[in-house]
């Protein structure tokens, strides 16, 4: 039995709870996996995974060895890296997750050049508005928006994003123009909607330093970032979106921008990845790469500059507003 291969089949198998997805992630049959982790209990003379028809859990023993496996590959990895990064440049898969959105204005136009940088690693790309487990899904780092609530990621903050409250002229021309957020319950949203679930996002907006959320009604709702814009485009309701995607649309007249005192709350864009995984130089590079093509990206800075003029103007709230938030 060749032991870190036992080590690495029992870590993934531990993390992702399956044999199947460990089998898959490592690119060797299933049948191969269960054996091996057979033999390491043989080996050991304890059991370190609890099966049951539905599920793996880590028996206590198994949580122990667990641990020390994450930190003896670290220091093996630790080792090759030391050599790797005096011998040879960055190589191997990085498997990535990430909004389409930013993917597509802000990653994709830029990922040639790291590819050109970097030609011995090897990415696979995702992209969707659904978060997925780095662990259970084989990822090694995603592009996330919003405060991070898994406790066990590692994040590096990117930038902001920024969404403004919009509508097309001819939208406004037949219903009107909010001026207040009470007169949004006279109006009509084209909606977004997350997941399998089918929940609607609602539009959020800062008033007086807090956050305040309202749901619009609407005859339209997608799940798409392009057809959410389109949909608005074609004035079948007001929407929030990213600054990034809008300011084209407001410079050329083809969006108006709405409510402007009371905008959505920023939320932050981060690179995460697993706090217990070894930061190897393949991840390392892509982390100080998509750090540095945020910072200096110019539809994020825009939107900082936005963002920035728009705080330095004074605040009004309308009774009107305050009734709203109080409601």
């Amino acid at each position: 039995m060749d032991r870190l291969q036992a080590m690495k089949v029992f870590i993934r198998v531990a993390e992702s709870g399956s044999f199947s997805r460990a089998a898959d992630m490592l690119s060797i049959p299933r049948a191969s996996a269960t054996i091996v982790i057979q033999q390491l209990e043989a080996h050991l003379k304890v059991r370190l995974l609890q099966r049951t028809t539905r599920r793996l859990s880590l028996t206590t023993s198994g949580a122990a060895y667990y641990e020390r496996c994450v930190r003896i590959l670290a220091d093996i990895d630790d080792a090759e890296s030391a050599i790797d990064m005096t011998s040879q440049s960055p190589r191997g898969k990085l498997r990535i997750d990430m909004p389409t959105l930013l993917g597509r204005l802000i990653v994709m136009p830029a990922l040639f050049e790291f590819m050109a940088q970097y030609p011995d690693i090897e990415l696979m790309v995702g992209f969707g508005d659904r978060p997925v487990d780095l662990i259970q899904e084989g990822v090694d780092c995603a592009i996330r928006i919003g405060v991070l609530q898994d406790s066990t990621l590692v994040a590096r903050r990117l930038g902001d994003y920024q969404a403004v409250t919009v509508a097309s002229p001819a939208y406004l021309a037949r219903n009107g123009v909010p001026l207040t957020l009470a007169d949004l319950d006279k109006h009509v949203a084209v909606n977004y909607f997350w997941g399998r679930h089918g929940r609607l996002m609602e539009m959020t907006f800062v008033v007086d330093g807090h956050s305040t959320s309202m749901k619009i009604p609407g005859a339209l709702a997608v799940n798409d970032t392009d057809a959410y814009m389109a949909g608005c485009l074609r004035g079948a309701g007001i929407i929030q979106a990213p600054l990034c995607t809008a300011a084209e649309y407001l410079q050329s007249g083809e969006l108006v921008e709405l409510l402007k005192q009371w905008k959505p709350m920023s939320m932050p864009i981060s690179v995460v990845y697993p706090q217990h995984r070894h930061l190897s130089p393949t991840l390392r590079v892509f982390v100080d790469w998509v750090a540095e093509l945020f910072e200096n990206h110019p539809l994020l800075q825009q939107s900082a500059q936005k963002r920035a003029a728009a705080n330095k103007k004074p605040h009004v709230r309308s009774i009107a507003v305050a009734e709203t938030a109080g409601s």
